[in-house]
């Protein structure tokens, strides 16, 4: 059972991982750079995402299209996005919104290799977290008498071994993103 979660929590944290990294711009549009990341709308009252007030598309490799469900909150949208630490620029024409993406220069493209290198060290360090807890929770287990010491090298050793799985597949990902982001 402690190995099993221990494997469900890595899986967690690899998971997260590549949710994080979807939301990292490489210079082509994606309606994930924009969905649940930095733009919050003020609208009806409350902040919202983006995606509960309308449909967001990439009609074009360099283009996202907004367009509201219902058109009254097209400059609450607009707002949101010029207030957004995003650097995009929306033109608001007729009932949907165009946000063009820029080209990404050599500086800001090593800023997000730095960036995604740092989100997965993130991501290990929790995976070791993981690693941690199950260790002490298998430990526990033997010294209460519920394994047997033999039992619980075996288990250590299954634990270090899906911790090197995650960790390598960490790995793995980190290369394909910084592949995508480096590519022009």
């Amino acid at each position: 059972m402690i190995l099993l979660e221990a494997e469900e929590a890595m899986t967690k944290a690899v998971e997260y991982l590549i949710h994080e990294f979807a939301s990292v711009r490489t210079g082509k549009a994606s309606p994930s750079l924009v969905e649940n990341l930095d733009v919050h709308v003020h609208s009806y009252g409350m902040n919202m995402k983006l995606k509960q007030l309308g449909t967001i598309s990439t009609p074009e490799p360099r283009l996202i299209r907004v367009e509201p469900f219902d058109p009254s909150t097209i400059q609450d949208i607009d707002r949101a996005f010029r207030e957004s630490r995003l650097g995009l620029n929306p033109a608001v024409e007729g009932k949907v919104i165009r946000i063009p993406i820029p080209e990404l220069s050599h500086e800001r493209r090593q800023q997000m290799v730095k960036l995604i290198k740092s989100l997965a060290e993130d991501a290990k360090v929790r995976v070791r977290a993981c690693r941690r807890d199950a260790l002490e929770a298998l430990k526990k287990a033997e010294k209460d008498g519920l394994i047997s010491e033999d039992d619980l090298r075996r288990d250590e050793k299954e634990v270090q071994v899906q911790t090197d799985k995650h960790v390598a597949d960490i790995e793995k990902h980190v290369v394909s993103k910084e592949k995508e982001i480096t590519t022009i």
